[in-house]
């Protein structure tokens, strides 16, 4: 028999799921519960197979926050089911990095619930296309802010230590009047360096520069 818990807090969906499960012989739902807190102390009481858990119960994570205490805490490990109204990336994958095993829409069949089920305890749950398609966008955005970031290192690496001092002060929010003092040089000179540093990073000012690199935290790794 697979042991299931149920979380859900809405009653009328909770007896739903109760009588989609109860119609498998091989199912056996042990518990029912419409809270987080409950989910947790339940699974770690009971040692559930699989739990079917809501995300948004008494509050908007409570599902997410069951699951992080019941994976980190529970021995043997329950398979969890994440339930869910629409597929939000962030919560799929906040859910997935926690060691969710996988997730299902609340509005799916009878039969994808059960069969959700099914696979879950047999550790052959698939990658359906619409997970295939976030991890693929995942890797994608993280690819394109790894080149970002390798791209910026790469051209501050090649800038002048005079470049660098001009970049850093710059972005600790001197103006050029205050650098020309600090370097004792002419204005004219400052603004061909600045002139010299946009070029580099293909940038039409300074602020917009700077906004880039705080944002990729460069000016951090470095410690200009």
């Amino acid at each position: 028999m697979i042991r299931v818990l149920i979380a859900e807090d809405i009653e009328p969906v909770l007896r739903r799921y109760g009588r989609i499960l109860g119609t498998d012989p091989e199912i056996e739902v042990i518990a029912q519960v419409q809270t987080g807190e409950e989910a947790a102390r339940e699974a770690l009481l009971l040692h559930p197979d699989v739990i079917l858990m809501d995300v948004e119960m008494e509050t908007r994570t409570a599902g997410l926050d069951a699951s992080r205490t019941i994976l980190s805490q529970a021995s043997p490990t329950p398979k969890i089911i994440i339930l869910t109204v629409y597929e939000d990336d962030e919560t799929v994958f906040e859910a997935f990095r926690l060691g969710v095993t996988d997730y299902v829409l609340k509005n799916s069949a009878p039969e994808e619930l059960i069969g959700c089920v099914r696979d879950a305890y047999l550790n052959r749950s698939p990658i359906r296309p619409a997970i295939a398609r976030k991890i693929r966008d995942e890797f994608q955005r993280i690819k394109k802010q790894e080149d970002s970031l390798l791209y910026c290192i790469q051209i501050v690496s090649q800038l002048t230590q005079t470049e660098l001092n001009i970049l850093t002060m710059m972005s600790r929010g001197y103006t050029r009047s205050q650098i020309c003092e600090i370097r004792c040089v002419e204005l004219s000179t400052v603004k061909l360096q600045i002139h010299t540093i946009l070029k580099k990073f293909g940038k039409n000012n300074m602020q917009e520069l700077i906004a880039m690199l705080n944002h990729l935290h460069v000016l951090e790794y470095l410690h200009l």
